[in-house]
């Protein structure tokens, strides 16, 4: 299993990257909110020459708009890994199971050379989730052991714990195995 971080602007853009293989960097948020570090903490993934993913915070409503604004923000790199983070904002809403999906779909359209998954925690996965839709692969989160979250859908990255950051897994045997599934776009 490999180890990776997910990374926003509550992160240091120079983050340790001794001993992970991969990095996911918040990139937007809604329609209006870019990462002031996202230009930086790239940088630091791709000097470590992690594999690099980008992810978005999504909001109900406006898909095709949030859509578009992630993809003119997040770098345009043939396999780089795309995410939608799908959970509770700010305000208690939730962007619906086919919102969710119709933004998925509309960056796999736009982004063809890259893989999009979904991100979501277990409570989402196992109670919100109707259509089990997560593009090219589920990113989980679920505060238990490592490699060991609590579902049965097959997952592909999962976060384990937020402590002192988000830490994450890969079910890949090597980096070299990851990298061949994100340029297999």
């Amino acid at each position: 299993m490999l180890h990776g971080i997910d990374v926003s602007a509550y992160q240091s853009s120079s983050y340790d990257t001794d001993g992970l293989s991969f990095a996911f960097v918040k990139a937007t948020e809604g329609h209006s909110y870019v990462n002031p570090r996202l230009t930086a903490q790239t940088k630091t993934a791709r000097d470590a020459g992690l594999v690099v993913g980008f992810y978005h915070f999504l909001w109900p409503g406006n898909l095709t708009a949030q859509a578009d604004y992630f993809l003119r923000h997040a770098p345009d790199r043939p396999g780089d890994v795309l995410a939608v983070d799908w959970e509770t904002t700010g305000d208690g809403t939730h962007a619906s199971n086919a919102e969710k999906d119709r933004f998925i779909r509309r960056l796999k359209e736009s982004r063809p050379d890259n893989r999009v998954v979904l991100y979501a925690n277990r409570h989402y996965w196992l109670t919100v989730d109707t259509t089990s839709y997560a593009g090219d692969g589920l990113w989980i989160a679920d505060y238990v052991t490592a490699g060991k979250p609590r579902i049965e859908a097959k997952w592909l990255f999962h976060q384990y714990t937020s402590e002192p950051h988000d830490k994450n897994v890969a079910r890949f045997a090597s980096k070299a195995a990851l990298r061949k599934w994100a340029a297999g776009a």
